[in-house]
């Protein structure tokens, strides 16, 4: 079946009593088209916004500073996004560079989307005059809640699903007048391993475990890169590095968790004064004067 097939194509699932649904790809308000895929990815980015913004103040960092900086990360982000996808699909954009820009038709490297926003956040940054790890620490504090989110645009889409199975959590799609094919919701998968992610890093922030700003970002790329190197082998749809053996989600994955891991072994050798965090130079209490 064909991609533009697979749109119109009727979802169910089996373990859930053979539950069926058939989302609308777009809605009209006010006499326009809006997509939910686009819908979701805003919601996505409200919701790393506001948790963000509610603990800001655990890194040191001002409500303030987290509106600004997600003014550029956004739109540089999502720019990242497409330009990721759209390098390693460069044999079908050559031929139709009107499509780049349509972003809402699916069709986003969220890679492309981290390595954008992290560039973004070491400038934004370094013109602030905040600690760059404590910013990072920040984002990856939401950043997950976001990526579970944002799958569901992929679910909307018909999109993002693996391989054909009989696994008893397969998800089926029907297309009227063809023959119901069962695949992995790979896009499931993702969603579940972020939130679970999503959970786990916030509540091993609150026990006090962070030694040093970047350490929780460096966390947070570990997590997602084992996941993506994980569950990308059963997409159907992902950017193949070399075809048929290994794809680009995949090596970056297991590029992004090994590298992760390797520096968090080390620095957990290292000595990290409790001082030297951002948040507690900031907290410090300052000097009484005697002005006498």
């Amino acid at each position: 079946m064909t991609d533009t097939m697979l749109r119109d194509a009727v979802i169910s699932f089996p373990m859930l009593g053979n539950l069926t649904l058939n989302p609308s790809a777009s809605f009209t308000l006010f006499g326009h088209t809006f997509y939910w895929y686009g819908v979701i990815l805003a919601i996505s980015f409200l919701a790393v916004l506001f948790w963000c913004v509610t603990h800001a103040h655990h890194f040191g960092l001002k409500k303030d500073d987290i509106y600004d900086e997600a003014i550029w990360v956004i739109i540089f982000g999502v720019i990242g996004c497409r330009i990721y996808y759209v390098i390693f699909q460069w044999d079908y954009y050559s031929q139709h560079l009107s499509e780049i820009y349509r972003i809402w038709d699916g069709g986003v490297g969220m890679y492309g989307g981290i390595i954008a926003g992290f560039i973004t956040v070491a400038v934004w940054s370094r013109l602030k005059k905040i600690k760059f790890g404590a910013v990072l620490d920040c984002d990856a504090s939401g950043m997950l809640i976001g990526h579970s989110i944002g799958r569901w645009g992929n679910f909307i889409n018909r999109e993002a699903f693996g391989v054909e199975t009989t696994i008893f959590c397969r998800m089926g799609l029907t297309v009227p007048g063809k023959e119901t094919i069962y695949v992995h919701p790979t896009f499931l998968y993702e969603s579940i391993w972020t939130l679970i992610g999503f959970i786990l890093i916030n509540i091993w922030g609150k026990k006090g475990h962070r030694k040093y700003d970047g350490q929780m970002f460096m966390i947070y790329i570990m997590w997602y890169g084992l996941g993506r190197s994980l569950i990308e082998g059963l997409r159907t749809d992902s950017l193949w590095l070399i075809p048929g053996a290994i794809r680009v989600s995949q090596m970056v994955g297991i590029l992004s968790f090994i590298s992760m891991a390797v520096t968090l072994i080390i620095e957990s050798k290292k000595k990290h004064p409790a001082e030297k965090l951002f948040v507690n130079q900031i907290n410090k209490p300052q000097p009484v004067t005697n002005n006498e």
